[in-house]
């Protein structure tokens, strides 16, 4: 079950989610966008219409709740699109940083950052382990195209320093996340991930949806819709 494998690895593909067809649309979709891209994508892509369409999906919700509980819910999106064009390495780290709607100062929580007027906070633990990833591949992701690299097993072992990611990266074997078009990988956030620069002309498009378990991530802090 890829439940198991999720708990296990802390990652699990799911094949053939969307189809040709949605994909196709969805970058159709993409293409006359106005919001404001980066070298390595769009941010804070929740507001726009097709983007939640797909967060939104009975399938991807169905997939969230499976792991986080009948409450979950879509609060953050992103798109990683590296082409040769816009071809960029991702070193090896946890994804930590949540966005939040004000700032309260809490233990645990920050350094604080505000990236596109949009409020963040790195977060402890306990938040992380309520927020589940799902990419949705809008390409094959391969061997040449810069695929998403993890060490398996690592988002059980909390926040680690930068120290100790380098340790692991030196000392556990990489697995890459080898992703068909249309195919979902559920990821979660505090497992050790990077990704290298793509060696072939074709482009890997990644739809990346955060969900938790619910908007209100801690006593006194509530999670931002971006």
């Amino acid at each position: 079950m890829w439940q198991q494998e999720l708990e296990h690895f802390g990652v699990a593909t799911l094949a053939g989610i969307l189809n040709v067809a949605e994909t196709e649309s969805f970058l159709a979709c993409l293409g006359r966008s106005s919001l404001p891209r980066s070298k390595a994508g769009i941010r804070h892509m929740l507001n726009d219409r097709a983007t939640a369409a797909i967060a939104h999906d009975p399938r991807l919700m169905g997939i969230a709740r499976d792991v986080l509980g009948p409450t979950a819910i879509p609060f953050h999106a992103t798109l990683f699109d590296k082409s040769p064009s816009a071809n960029w390495l991702v070193v090896w780290h946890q994804d930590t940083a949540l966005p939040l709607q004000e700032r309260t100062e809490k233990p645990g929580w920050g350094p604080w950052s505000v990236k596109q007027g949009v409020l963040y906070a790195h977060a402890p633990a306990p938040a992380l382990e309520t927020v589940l990833a799902l990419r949705v591949h809008l390409d094959d992701s391969t061997r040449e195209n810069g695929p998403l690299r993890v060490l398996s097993g690592t988002h059980n072992r909390g926040v680690l320093t930068d120290d100790t990611i380098q340790e692991l990266a030196a000392s556990v074997t990489p697995a890459d996340c080898l992703v068909e078009r249309g195919d979902i990988l559920v990821m979660r956030p505090l497992v050790v991930h990077a990704s290298s620069k793509s060696r072939t002309n074709v482009p890997r498009r990644v739809l990346h949806i955060e969900y938790a378990a619910s908007m209100t991530i801690a006593d006194g802090l509530r999670l931002a819709s971006a």
